[in-house]
Order: structure tokens, then sequence, then C-alpha cells
């Protein structure tokens, strides 16, 4: 039978799912349900179906879900404690000196995770040399009883520098994982790095999640075993797969899952002989942009979710509520806004015909003709332009617009303004310069804005790739399996022994080498976060084994110089040592063959506020090489892509569609 993966994806309004099978690539979308799993097992008998195979000889399921950054953003995770340090109860409550809104005298801090009632204090003491104190069994045991009485739901356990001297931590939360019957997150298990305040809230945020994502992978694994499906090998933010329960025992790595799917599709399947690509993913509820150079995602360890530090390895994606399902609306100053705010799957836009009546962005396009009553969303769900209209026509009478063309063409500019903004802060104020980048565009409602937000931003280059619609759902299939690990080691690079510090890389190999599905296979990365003297924050370089001081130094001078501008004459200092292990899996072979005649009509769409008849193409018909000339629209059951005047449109070979500003 070959080699037969699965991909879902779970987004906020449609489920995503990809199927490779013998050179071919089979795509299907579904409405996301309430229950995720719902969907997911629906889009797999949907693609399975389509490809007329029978589920149980699918030989691998990857999977990426939104169940933690959910929790995270509507608040609804478990019911966690926090014990910690005696005196460091309030540490998630105080943060940092750093304020978002620093003149804003009514500013509001985000709610906390793990209210005051529910953080407990245990009287031991370690310092970056040892134990000092250790912990009393008595005193750890009577927070237990009490945990038992407010009937906690997961118990986040960060100690004082328990990331250097973990003893007392392992030892609190060996006593409360047997006393209690609920997950127990340690801090130097979770994150074994310095800055109390990150590592205290990255664990909390652990807790918080665990009990959602343990209990949607089981329900998921279970029901994936009656349909003859293997175990899901689940996403991780770092754009890494890892194994179900792996993620089970270390929930915060998923946050970002479906994103991270995306960055490594588009870094697969859309190569660019440019500097590298922005990554622009556009679905339902919100838009993501991120980088990759020389082939590789660009990766962050200061992650924040609704104002919550996150500090673990991921893809770095730069999020705005602005998607198909973002509902416009006017503020109490007149002026459209976007999002956050969406319709969602159900009731979704007022164009789905399924009572929903705010407008959105979706209903926008459809006014503006770029997609059209016939266009069938997700191969099966057909619009109501009627509806869109009318839901227009209000939005115009609130905001003063004359009509409700003025209305979405509002909407339009709006949203592609928010997603602007998004990629200059990925390229612009990371010292990149966007023009020299191709604009990867994807999601369901990317390839129908991508090319008016490349013309804002000079970038003359779009790539779409085949499975644009679904491109995070495809990105699962050639993800490579990854595990992090760190550990802070202080020191001045001219007073280190480079000895202890290969000896400090060597125990977080193996601690990664004994997990992995094939050590023979697996690949071993060596990074450190270097500094200047005196400086707050880091820069994370690759270092070589054995570790040589003087070419760290010298490999972070030239990152500070390329983030920064300069070098300077101060010592440096190493911080953490970070490794990763990776053991790399081929993306499926994909094969493209077009046939019959593309062109399915014309219609009416707006281009610079002038109304013109515009060619429409079936996407799956268009032959390699062939060439069409905007304005034009090209139609596919997952996605949209708009070509306006000024730009043309070449097929590759393997279906993935290039949009350059044209020559003339």
């Amino acid at each position: 039978m070959g080699d037969r993966r699965i991909g879902v994806d779970v987004g906020g309004t449609f489920t995503d799912v990809t199927l490779s099978l013998d050179g071919d690539l089979v795509t299907a979308k579904v409405p996301s349900t309430e229950d995720q799993s719902e969907g997911v097992i629906a889009g797999i008998e949907k693609a399975c179906a389509a490809a007329d195979i029978d589920p149980e000889t699918v030989s691998e399921f990857s999977h990426a879900m939104t169940v933690s950054v959910n929790a995270l953003l509507e608040e609804d995770g478990a019911k966690t404690a926090l014990v910690t340090t005696e005196g460091f109860r309030d540490v998630l409550e105080i943060g940092r000196q750093d304020r978002p809104s620093l003149y804003d005298l009514s500013a509001e801090k985000p709610t906390l995770l793990v209210p005051r009632r529910r953080r407990f204090e245990v009287s031991e003491r370690t310092t970056t040399d040892g134990i000092e104190q250790p912990v009393d069994e008595a005193e750890v045991r009577a927070i237990a009883a009490q945990l038992r009485e407010i009937d906690v739901e997961s118990v986040a356990v960060s100690l004082l520098h328990a990331y250097a001297h973990p003893e007392n931590e392992q030892h609190v939360a060996d006593i409360l994982r047997d006393e209690l019957d609920v997950p127990v997150s340690a801090s130097h298990e979770v994150l074994a790095e310095f800055r109390e305040y990150e590592r205290t809230s990255t664990t909390a945020v652990d807790a918080y999640v665990r009990p959602a994502i343990d209990h949607y992978v089981s329900h998921l694994t279970d029901r994936a075993r009656e349909l003859g499906v293997p175990q899901p090998r689940i996403m991780q933010a770092n754009g890494g797969i890892t194994d179900a329960d792996t993620v089970r025992r270390n929930a915060v790595t998923t946050v970002l899952s479906g994103p991270a799917a995306g960055v490594v599709g588009a870094g697969s399947m859309a190569a660019d002989e440019q500097d590298g690509l922005v990554t622009f993913d556009m679905g339902g509820t919100s838009s993501d942009v991120s980088l990759v150079r020389d082939g590789e995602a660009e990766r962050t360890t200061e992650g924040v979710i609704n104002e919550r530090p996150i500090k673990t390895p991921m893809v770095d994606v730069e999020t705005v509520g602005a998607g198909g399902g973002s509902i416009a609306w006017v503020d109490a100053g007149g002026a459209l806004r976007i999002g956050p705010r969406s319709a969602g799957a159900n009731p979704g836009p007022a164009c789905y015909g399924k009572g929903g009546t705010e407008p959105t962005v979706t209903d926008a396009n459809l006014v503006l003709g770029y997609i059209g009553e016939s266009t069938s969303l997700g191969g099966e769900l057909s619009l109501d332009a009627d509806a869109a209209y009318n839901t227009l026509a209000n939005l115009a009478d609130e905001a003063g617009l004359d009509s409700p063309l003025e209305a979405a063409r509002g909407v339009y500019r709006v949203a592609n303004a928010n997603m602007t903004r998004a990629i200059r802060s990925v390229t612009v104020e990371r010292g990149y310069d966007p023009r020299k980048f191709g604009l990867a565009a994807f999601g369901g409602a990317g390839p129908m804005h991508a090319a008016s937000i490349a013309d804002s931003l000079d970038i003359d280059r779009v790539v779409i790739p085949r499975a644009s619609g679904v491109l995070s759902a495809y990105g699962l299939l050639a993800a490579d399996e990854k595990r992090d690990a760190v550990r802070t080691y202080q020191r001045s690079l001219d007073a280190v022994d480079p000895d202890d510090v290969d000896a400090v890389y060597e125990g977080l190999s193996e601690e990664l080498l004994a997990e992995v599905s094939d050590r023979e296979a697996a690949t071993v990365r060596h990074s450190a976060d270097l500094r200047y003297a005196g400086q707050s924050f880091e820069l994370t370089v690759d270092v070589d084994r054995p570790f040589d001081t003087a070419d760290a130094r010298e490999r972070f001078g030239a990152a500070h110089e390329s983030a920064y501008g300069y070098r300077a004459d101060e010592s440096v200092e190493l911080v953490n040592c970070r490794v990763t292990t990776t053991v790399e899996r081929n993306a499926p072979p994909v094969e493209y063959d077009a046939g019959g005649d593309p062109r399915k009509g014309s219609r009416e769409a707006v281009f610079a506020g002038d109304v013109r008849e515009t060619p429409v193409y079936e996407r799956t018909k268009l032959p390699p090489q062939d060439e069409i000339d905007g304005p034009a629209i090209v139609e596919g059951d997952e996605s949209t892509i708009v070509i306006p005047p000024a730009w043309n449109v070449r097929v590759r070979d393997d279906g993935t569609l290039t949009a350059e500003v044209s020559d003339e």
C-alpha cells in the first residue's frame, strides 16, 4: 500500500486535512467542532473517502491543534495551584518592571492563571550554590491536604533556583504526585532556565493547559484507534513533531502548534531563491506571519500568549486577529476596525447562510467579487451574496459610507493594514528588508489578500503553494521530529572551563537522545545564549563541540552586529546551554498533473476602486508553465487567489503558483 500519511490541522473555523499516497495529494476541509476530535475524525474520513482508501491503511497520522492556545485565550483552563518558595508567592503578580501600557493609568493586568488563594509557600531554600534548607515533608503533605480540599485540577511547582539545583523541587513534586490524583508540573522539568518570573509563568501555563491536553490527546487517540488510524504524532510550537505521550507530559510545547506547522509547510513547498520567505497564513479567525531563512523557520524563546510569557522554543510567529471570519465594526471615534472578535465556523460570516448577521472580511471579499456566489468554500459550502450585501449595507450606514461596496473596500484595506503591520514587525523591526523576501501566502484567505499586501511592502513576488488552503496540514507531513532542552550555566567566557560546558551539553544530549524515535538517525545541534557583561538579554548562536570560547565569542559578536549594528569590547557571558535533536523526515513526493480547460468564466471584481470584468480560472486545471496576466481570479477547493492588474502568475511544475509584478 506504500507510504500513506495524513495530516490534520484544526483552525478556528475549518479543520484542514492532507493525505499523501503514491505521489498524489488529497486535501479536504470540514468545519471545526467544539470537540475538536469530532472534526478531526470527520476530516480523516472525508479525505480517505475522496482517495477511495480505507482509513486502516493510513501508515502515519500527524496533528496540530488549538486546545492549549484556546485555553489561554478563553481563560478556561484547569483550576491550577502554585507551590513555591516562602516569600515568592506573588512572583506571578509582580511580574517584571516593564509594562505594556506604561502611561495608561487605567490599564488592567491580565487575569492571573493562579489566584493568590491558590498559591502556597514551602519553607525551603536553594541558592545557585546548592541546597541550604531541605524540604519539610510534613509541611508539603499538609499543603497537599489543602489542595485536595479546594479540588484543584493541576499543580505547578516552581522553587527558587530549581533550575540550578532541582533536588528540593523534585522532592516536593514527588510528594504531591504521591498525595494527589492530578498532574504536577515541576519547573526544572518544564524550563531548567533562570529568571524566576518567566520560569514560574511557563510552568503555570503548562499546568493550566495540561489537563485539557491530556484529555484531548487521550480522547483523540481512542477515536483514531477505533477508526484504525495510528496514534497521532503532535506538532509542537518548535516546528517539530513528537509522540502523543510526550506532549501529554509537556503540554506547554503545544502552544502555536498550527501556525508552526504552516511555517514548516511553506518552507518545504514554497522554496524561493531570494533571501527567504515571509510566511503569511490567513485563516478564518486570525493571521500568522513568520520568516523562513536559509530553509529554516525563525525560532524564539520569548513567546507571549494573551500577555503571559512562555519561555519555550517556538517558531517565531506574529499573530493578528484578522481572518476571513473577523468581524468588522465601528469604534467610538467612528473608525472602521477589524477583529479580534470572529464569527468562527458557527454561525460564521453572514454569507455562509447559517444565521450570521455581523459583517466579516469574507463578506467583504464576496461583495468585492474576489469570491463569487458559486465559489464552494471547502469544496462544499455555497455562499449567500444577498446576506453579505445586507450586512455590509448596515456597516456602511454605521460608518457613514456611501454603499456596501465602499464598506467592503474599507474592510479589505483595514484588514490588509493590520497584516502589513504584522509583517513589518517580523522584518523591518528585526533588521530585515522585506523587499528581499518572497511572500508565501496560504490559509483559506491568504492568497486573496497577498498581492495587495505585497504591493504595500514593495515585495515583488508572491508564492502560493499548491496546497495553499491546507498548508499547515501539509506541513505536518513534512515536519521533522524535534526535541529541545536547555540548562542555565552562567559564566564569563574568559573564566569558563570548556570541559565543564561540554559536560553540560553531553548531559542534555543524552537526555534527549534517550527519548527520540531513532537514535541512530538523530542529529544533535548545540547552541548557547550569550550576552555582553551588564546586558539583560541574550542572543542565541550555534556552537561546536568541543566547546571553543574564542569561536563562541566571534559568533556572538557577528550576531550582535547583525541585530544591533555594532560590537562591543565588553567581556562576553555564557548564560544558557541549549540542545536540539532532530530526526529528519522527507516531505512526501507530490506529483502535479493538470488537464482540461482551466477557464471557468468571469465576474465583476473591484480593483483600486474600479469594477472590472475579471476572468476566473480553476486552479487544478492550470497546466505547468502556464502564465496568466492580471487581473485574474484562480479558484481552488481550499482557497481563492486574487491577481490584481499589473501582476502576472506562472504555474510551476509542482503546481505552485508564483505571482510577480509585471515588467510592463
